[in-house]
């Protein structure tokens, strides 16, 4: 029986990727405008990508401590309603971005304390696995474990070294609101593969 988890395709950074997430019936497409990303893309390419999507697939801008001003404009010029925060974005800058959906990116290391995520006024919260001055995209997983079955006030979205393998077993640990992908459906970073990304939206729809 299939379940109602979402998935969103992070690193989108070509028109070719984006229109095969699309007729596979994803969520949603991260557009990643942080210049140390290997899936780092332009404003420009991603304006153009973004304008040819089909009705009810979310772009979603991911940005990693970038000036408000910054993250405003490249909103604005690409069309984007929902920003993603991957770095150490305080509550309060979060704040700023009232007129947006935000989700806010946490990445949880075993001494990961949850307690203090209440404070940021956002929409959902991302989970990704802690690596040392990488803002995801790692293959990384965490232990699953430290966010699973914890009352929550917001939507979870999970992260981090997720791919066909282990997507069942997330999804039955964590039951998250949805999935994120970016390394696990790709064969060099910034381009995905065609028969890894139907595999994994199979086994994140089936959940087994």
């Amino acid at each position: 029986m299939e379940n109602n988890v979402k998935t969103k395709i992070c690193g989108i950074t070509n028109t070719e990727d984006a229109l095969l997430a699309a007729s596979l019936g994803v969520w949603a497409l991260g557009f990643i405008f942080y210049k140390k990303s290997p899936r780092f893309v332009s404003p420009s390419k991603a304006q153009r990508i973004i304008q040819i999507l089909p009705p009810f697939v979310t772009p979603v801008g991911v940005f990693v401590d970038q000036k408000e001003g910054a993250v405003r404009d490249i909103a604005e010029f690409c069309g984007l309603n929902t920003l993603q925060f991957h770095g150490d974005e305080t509550p309060q800058y979060c704040q700023r971005f009232k007129s947006y959906k935000v989700i806010k990116a946490f990445r949880v290391h075993d001494k990961f304390d949850i307690s203090g995520l209440s404070q940021y006024p956002v929409c959902a919260y991302l989970f990704d696995a802690h690596q040392e001055n990488v803002y995801g995209g790692s293959g990384k997983t965490f232990n699953w474990e430290i966010i699973a079955g914890k009352k929550l006030s917001k939507p979870v979205i999970l992260s981090g070294g997720l791919c066909a393998e282990n997507i069942a077993a997330a999804i039955t640990t964590v039951k998250p609101y949805a999935v994120d992908v970016s390394s696990g459906v790709e064969s060099v970073p910034g381009k995905k593969d065609e028969k890894l990304l139907v595999e994994f939206l199979v086994k994140a729809r089936a959940g087994v």
